[in-house]
């Protein structure tokens, strides 16, 4: 069975929020909030914040500066996963990445599909690997943030995790890059 091993020790990991939205404020951004807090209060570090337009190279600079960054393992964005013009995460997002993580999306869209049904498929969630950080592409609601990270990433990045987690591999992730020591 799937479970915390209580034997491991927990390994904290440097992680990155970067909210998407043309209106949010630091002050209104709920996804954000929700995501520092669940991850800060599992004993991971928030590694940074921060809040850009719904804009391809404003997005994709963010992110590339964080995977450049050794204190960042993991990137967690959210909101322009949707339809119209101005959801573009996923076109920015998904050209950085080395590895797809097409498995992230599956399950996102089975834990959301029990929450608010068909509506799910108004969400391009998607996921991947960018050098050695681990990248997580999320809708912009508190709820598919709430969903994203009590139903898959407290898990796969707690280290403790069986049978298998994120965590464990992170060493190994640069193999395919011939780039030295991996950070974490």
């Amino acid at each position: 069975m799937p479970g915390i091993d209580e034997n491991l020790p927990f390994i904290p990991l440097g992680i990155a929020v970067l909210t998407v939205s043309d209106t949010r404020s630091p002050e209104d951004d709920r996804s954000g909030s929700t995501l520092a807090e669940r991850l800060t209060k599992a004993g991971h570090r928030l590694a940074d914040r921060a809040i850009v337009p719904d804009d391809v190279e404003a997005i994709r600079g963010r992110v590339r500066g964080w995977v450049a960054d050794p204190a960042v393992d993991v990137v967690i964005t959210t909101g322009g996963t949707g339809f119209t013009g101005r959801d573009v995460t996923p076109e920015a997002i998904e050209p950085l990445l080395d590895k797809r993580m097409d498995g992230f999306s599956a399950v996102f869209h089975r834990i959301s599909y029990d929450k608010i049904g068909t509506s799910t498929i108004q969400s391009r969630a998607t996921a991947g690997v960018a050098g050695t950080t681990f990248v997580f592409v999320l809708p912009g609601s508190p709820g598919a943030c709430r969903d994203a990270w009590d139903g898959i990433l407290a898990h796969q990045l707690d280290y403790r995790y069986r049978p298998c987690n994120f965590v464990e591999i992170m060493p190994r992730l640069d193999e395919h890059l011939k780039r030295g020591t991996p950070k974490a």
